[in-house]
Order: C-alpha cells, then structure tokens, then sequence
C-alpha cells in the first residue's frame, strides 16, 4: 500500500512513481481510442450541478493527464485515477479501467482541496 495514500477500495494502491504505470497509462489511452464507455456512476458525478465535467474533458484527461495512483488489484479488474485539466485549467480526477474492447470511465470529479494536497495528485493526511 501507498504510505502516503488512504485506499479508495479494496486491493492494494501503488504510487504511480514506483511502477512505471506508463503501460496503464498507455492502456487507457489505447482503450479509448477503441471505444469510451461512461458507467451509471461516472454519469451522475459528470452531471452533478456543482461539476458539469464534459465528455471532451474526461477524454482530455485520458489524452494528456497522468496515473496518479494505479489500483492493480481492483476485484473489478486493473483501473487507475487519472489527474488532469479540463476547462479553464480546473483539476479533473477520472478513474477508469482499460478493457480489451473499450475504456471503463469508473468515475469523474473535481478533487477537494480539503482532501488532496496542493496539485491534486496526493491525498492529505495519509
């Protein structure tokens, strides 16, 4: 587990420095050129009032973001949290599941500033 990052689910967190989730994110981005699919989940916090975050802005993220933490051993299959920018340089955090013929986008939100450090990529107080 990740010493400075509380699990999100069950199955171990692994900082994307230690390893070389260049492969994940390739795959991500692989996936998604084939197809994008948005579950019931990702769709509710996408069209939340507060976030209104765009198709254009998770496929974005997916596009130029970085794996800020790679979750290998999720029991749905290997997924990773993705931070990116979307409109007006706002901070997007999208976890998503490459699958051999689509891109899961699991979830998509706007990170707290309560719960992340400075730059959105590590979880505070962890």
């Amino acid at each position: 587990m990740r010493p400075n990052c509380a699990p999100l689910r069950r199955g171990s967190i692994l900082p994307a420095m230690t390893r070389g989730n260049v492969g994940t994110l390739q795959a991500a981005r692989d996936a998604a050129q084939r197809r994008v699919l948005y579950l019931p989940h990702a769709l509710a916090q996408m069209n939340h009032v507060s976030r209104l975050i765009t198709p254009a802005e998770v496929r974005g993220v997916v596009a130029e973001g970085r794996v800020v933490e790679d979750y290998p051993d999720d029991p749905r299959g290997h997924s990773c949290l993705l931070l990116g920018f979307g409109e007006s340089g706002r901070p997007i955090h999208v976890v998503c599941a490459p699958r051999d013929e689509y891109l899961a986008i699991i979830t998509a939100y706007i990170p707290d500033p309560a719960r992340w450090m400075p730059g959105f990529d590590r979880r505070r107080g962890t």
